[in-house]
Protein backbone atom coordinates (compact mmCIF):
# COMPACT_ATOMS: atom_id res chain seq x y z
CA UNK A 1 0.00 0.00 0.00
CA UNK A 2 2.77 2.07 0.96
CA UNK A 3 4.53 1.93 -2.86
CA UNK A 4 1.06 2.34 -4.27
CA UNK A 5 0.53 5.54 -2.99
CA UNK A 6 4.08 6.52 -3.13
CA UNK A 7 3.28 6.33 -6.76
CA UNK A 8 0.31 8.46 -6.81
CA UNK A 9 1.97 11.00 -5.19
CA UNK A 10 5.02 10.79 -8.02
CA UNK A 11 2.28 11.13 -10.67
CA UNK A 12 0.33 14.37 -9.15
CA UNK A 13 3.64 16.28 -8.80
CA UNK A 14 4.67 15.46 -12.17
CA UNK A 15 1.20 16.74 -13.57
CA UNK A 16 1.77 20.17 -13.90
CA UNK A 17 4.62 21.12 -16.27
CA UNK A 18 3.33 23.78 -17.57
CA UNK A 19 3.26 25.72 -14.03
CA UNK A 20 4.45 29.06 -13.93
CA UNK A 21 8.17 29.00 -11.89
CA UNK A 22 9.07 32.53 -10.38
CA UNK A 23 12.27 33.62 -9.08
CA UNK A 24 14.16 36.66 -7.80
CA UNK A 25 16.08 39.36 -10.10
CA UNK A 26 17.87 42.51 -9.34
CA UNK A 27 17.43 45.72 -10.90
CA UNK A 28 19.08 48.71 -11.02
CA UNK A 29 17.12 52.06 -11.42
CA UNK A 30 18.75 55.07 -13.67
CA UNK A 31 19.89 57.05 -10.27
CA UNK A 32 21.67 53.87 -8.75
CA UNK A 33 19.51 52.34 -6.47
CA UNK A 34 19.44 48.58 -6.45
CA UNK A 35 15.95 46.92 -6.37
CA UNK A 36 14.48 43.63 -5.60
CA UNK A 37 11.74 42.11 -7.58
CA UNK A 38 10.50 38.81 -8.67
CA UNK A 39 9.82 37.59 -12.26
CA UNK A 40 7.20 34.75 -12.90
CA UNK A 41 7.72 33.41 -15.63
CA UNK A 42 5.03 32.39 -17.98
CA UNK A 43 5.63 28.79 -19.74
CA UNK A 44 5.35 29.71 -23.86
CA UNK A 45 7.69 32.40 -25.03
CA UNK A 46 7.41 35.12 -26.33
CA UNK A 47 4.50 36.39 -23.97
CA UNK A 48 3.38 39.66 -22.97
CA UNK A 49 4.12 40.91 -19.21
CA UNK A 50 2.78 43.24 -16.71
CA UNK A 51 4.32 44.68 -14.02
CA UNK A 52 3.21 44.97 -10.70
CA UNK A 53 3.34 48.09 -8.54
CA UNK A 54 2.79 47.38 -4.62
CA UNK A 55 0.65 49.76 -2.06
CA UNK A 56 3.35 52.32 0.12
CA UNK A 57 4.90 50.55 3.43
CA UNK A 58 4.17 47.40 1.72
CA UNK A 59 6.07 44.61 -0.93
CA UNK A 60 6.24 42.98 -3.79
CA UNK A 61 4.56 40.14 -1.78
CA UNK A 62 1.32 41.49 -1.75
CA UNK A 63 1.22 40.10 -5.63
CA UNK A 64 2.61 36.68 -5.23
CA UNK A 65 -0.65 34.49 -5.79
CA UNK A 66 -1.85 36.69 -8.44
CA UNK A 67 1.37 36.66 -10.35
CA UNK A 68 1.26 32.88 -10.40
CA UNK A 69 -2.21 33.17 -12.01
CA UNK A 70 -1.08 35.56 -14.69
CA UNK A 71 1.35 33.55 -15.19
CA UNK A 72 -0.35 30.28 -16.04
CA UNK A 73 -2.47 32.34 -18.00
CA UNK A 74 0.44 33.19 -20.46
CA UNK A 75 1.52 36.68 -19.51
CA UNK A 76 5.16 37.13 -17.31
CA UNK A 77 4.32 39.18 -14.26
CA UNK A 78 7.57 40.95 -13.00
CA UNK A 79 6.50 42.21 -9.11
CA UNK A 80 8.97 45.30 -7.74
CA UNK A 81 9.83 46.44 -4.25
CA UNK A 82 9.78 50.09 -4.81
CA UNK A 83 12.71 51.90 -3.21
CA UNK A 84 12.95 51.71 0.39
CA UNK A 85 10.69 48.94 0.47
CA UNK A 86 10.62 45.32 0.97
CA UNK A 87 14.23 44.05 -0.12
CA UNK A 88 14.93 47.52 -2.26
CA UNK A 89 17.79 49.91 -1.21
CA UNK A 90 16.32 53.18 0.06
CA UNK A 91 16.41 56.19 -2.84
CA UNK A 92 18.18 59.28 -2.10
CA UNK A 93 15.47 61.39 0.37
CA UNK A 94 13.96 64.92 -0.99
CA UNK A 95 15.28 68.07 -0.10
CA UNK A 96 12.82 67.74 3.43
CA UNK A 97 14.63 64.52 4.28
CA UNK A 98 11.60 62.42 3.54
CA UNK A 99 11.44 59.51 0.58
CA UNK A 100 11.05 61.63 -2.72
CA UNK A 101 8.16 59.79 -4.36
CA UNK A 102 8.33 61.69 -7.94
CA UNK A 103 11.24 59.22 -8.09
CA UNK A 104 9.06 56.00 -7.66
CA UNK A 105 8.78 56.20 -11.59
CA UNK A 106 12.26 55.20 -12.11
CA UNK A 107 11.61 52.18 -10.36
CA UNK A 108 9.00 51.14 -12.90
CA UNK A 109 11.62 52.15 -15.98
CA UNK A 110 13.93 50.04 -14.29
CA UNK A 111 11.25 46.99 -14.76
CA UNK A 112 10.70 48.21 -17.98
CA UNK A 113 14.04 48.51 -18.97
CA UNK A 114 14.55 44.39 -17.70
CA UNK A 115 11.90 43.40 -19.39
CA UNK A 116 12.04 44.87 -23.15
CA UNK A 117 15.90 43.59 -22.86
CA UNK A 118 14.72 40.05 -22.93
CA UNK A 119 13.33 40.06 -26.45
CA UNK A 120 13.40 35.85 -26.19
CA UNK A 121 10.75 35.77 -23.41
CA UNK A 122 8.80 38.81 -23.85
CA UNK A 123 7.14 40.01 -26.40
CA UNK A 124 7.83 43.50 -28.31
CA UNK A 125 5.30 45.95 -27.58
CA UNK A 126 3.18 43.93 -25.23
CA UNK A 127 4.05 45.55 -21.85
CA UNK A 128 1.00 46.48 -19.12
CA UNK A 129 1.13 47.95 -15.48
CA UNK A 130 -0.63 47.46 -12.65
CA UNK A 131 -0.33 49.16 -9.49
CA UNK A 132 -2.36 49.52 -6.03
CA UNK A 133 -3.00 52.54 -4.33
CA UNK A 134 0.76 54.30 -4.70
CA UNK A 135 1.72 51.78 -7.41
CA UNK A 136 -1.61 52.97 -9.60
CA UNK A 137 -0.71 56.73 -9.49
CA UNK A 138 2.96 55.68 -10.12
CA UNK A 139 1.85 53.34 -12.96
CA UNK A 140 -0.42 56.29 -14.86
CA UNK A 141 2.61 58.92 -14.29
CA UNK A 142 5.31 56.37 -16.07
CA UNK A 143 2.97 55.53 -18.78
CA UNK A 144 2.01 58.48 -19.63
CA UNK A 145 5.14 58.86 -21.26
CA UNK A 146 6.56 55.12 -22.19
CA UNK A 147 5.03 54.43 -25.64
CA UNK A 148 5.76 50.92 -24.46
CA UNK A 149 3.26 50.39 -22.08
CA UNK A 150 0.77 48.89 -24.17
CA UNK A 151 -2.39 48.89 -20.96
CA UNK A 152 -2.30 49.94 -17.69
CA UNK A 153 -5.01 48.71 -14.84
CA UNK A 154 -5.60 50.43 -11.46
CA UNK A 155 -6.49 49.17 -7.84
CA UNK A 156 -7.58 52.24 -5.86
CA UNK A 157 -6.13 55.03 -7.40
CA UNK A 158 -6.25 58.57 -6.39
CA UNK A 159 -6.68 61.82 -7.98
CA UNK A 160 -3.58 63.09 -5.75
CA UNK A 161 -1.35 61.01 -4.13
CA UNK A 162 1.30 63.23 -1.50
CA UNK A 163 1.67 65.26 -5.43
CA UNK A 164 1.59 62.17 -7.80
CA UNK A 165 -1.50 63.30 -9.77
CA UNK A 166 -2.83 60.92 -12.61
CA UNK A 167 -5.41 63.28 -14.45
CA UNK A 168 -3.80 64.89 -16.90
CA UNK A 169 -1.15 62.14 -17.33
CA UNK A 170 -3.95 59.49 -18.18
CA UNK A 171 -5.44 62.00 -20.56
CA UNK A 172 -1.64 61.97 -21.54
CA UNK A 173 -1.69 57.81 -21.81
CA UNK A 174 -4.36 58.37 -24.66
CA UNK A 175 -6.29 56.21 -26.64
CA UNK A 176 -4.58 52.77 -24.76
CA UNK A 177 -6.90 50.93 -22.71
CA UNK A 178 -7.12 51.74 -19.20
CA UNK A 179 -9.32 49.91 -16.08
CA UNK A 180 -9.98 51.55 -12.87
CA UNK A 181 -11.41 49.92 -9.76
CA UNK A 182 -12.35 50.89 -6.91
CA UNK A 183 -14.58 49.65 -3.89
CA UNK A 184 -17.35 51.41 -2.57
CA UNK A 185 -16.31 51.19 1.00
CA UNK A 186 -13.04 53.18 -0.50
CA UNK A 187 -14.82 57.01 -1.02
CA UNK A 188 -11.62 58.83 -2.15
CA UNK A 189 -10.93 56.16 -4.31
CA UNK A 190 -14.37 55.99 -5.55
CA UNK A 191 -14.55 59.69 -6.48
CA UNK A 192 -11.37 59.35 -8.25
CA UNK A 193 -11.79 56.67 -10.61
CA UNK A 194 -15.36 58.29 -11.55
CA UNK A 195 -13.36 61.39 -12.09
CA UNK A 196 -10.29 59.58 -14.24
CA UNK A 197 -13.05 57.62 -16.15
CA UNK A 198 -13.35 60.56 -18.02
CA UNK A 199 -9.47 61.40 -18.97
CA UNK A 200 -8.23 60.21 -22.40
CA UNK A 201 -10.06 59.11 -25.24
CA UNK A 202 -9.20 55.68 -24.97
CA UNK A 203 -10.55 52.71 -23.94
CA UNK A 204 -11.57 52.90 -20.38
CA UNK A 205 -13.39 50.41 -18.10
CA UNK A 206 -14.84 51.32 -14.69
CA UNK A 207 -15.39 48.24 -11.73
CA UNK A 208 -17.05 49.26 -8.83
CA UNK A 209 -16.90 46.56 -5.94
CA UNK A 210 -18.93 46.00 -2.99
CA UNK A 211 -16.87 46.45 0.37
CA UNK A 212 -13.58 45.23 -0.44
CA UNK A 213 -11.04 48.30 1.39
CA UNK A 214 -8.17 49.56 -0.78
CA UNK A 215 -5.67 48.46 -2.99
CA UNK A 216 -4.52 44.82 -3.31
CA UNK A 217 -7.01 44.24 0.02
CA UNK A 218 -9.70 44.08 -2.68
CA UNK A 219 -7.79 40.73 -4.38
CA UNK A 220 -8.64 38.62 -1.17
CA UNK A 221 -11.56 40.25 -0.23
CA UNK A 222 -13.81 40.09 -4.37
CA UNK A 223 -13.53 36.49 -5.34
CA UNK A 224 -14.00 37.77 -9.14
CA UNK A 225 -11.44 40.34 -9.27
CA UNK A 226 -8.47 38.36 -10.07
CA UNK A 227 -10.04 36.53 -12.95
CA UNK A 228 -11.09 40.53 -14.13
CA UNK A 229 -7.57 41.78 -13.95
CA UNK A 230 -6.30 38.32 -15.84
CA UNK A 231 -9.23 38.77 -18.51
CA UNK A 232 -8.59 42.61 -18.98
CA UNK A 233 -4.48 41.60 -19.69
CA UNK A 234 -5.76 39.14 -22.00
CA UNK A 235 -7.60 41.34 -23.85
CA UNK A 236 -5.52 43.92 -24.07
CA UNK A 237 -1.67 42.48 -24.34
CA UNK A 238 -2.32 39.08 -26.19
Amino acid sequence: MRCLWAGVALVLFAASPDAAVSRPVTLRSEDGVALAATFYEASRQPAPAVILLHMQTRSREDWMAFAHRLADSGIHALAIDFRGHGGSAPGPAGDDGQPNLSRLVLDVQAARVYLTGRPEAVRSGAIGLLGASIGANVAVLQAAGDASIRSLALLSPGLDYRSLRTEAALRKFGARPALLVAANDDPYALRSVRELAKAGDGLREVRLLGPAGHGTVMLSRDADLERTLVDWFQRTLL
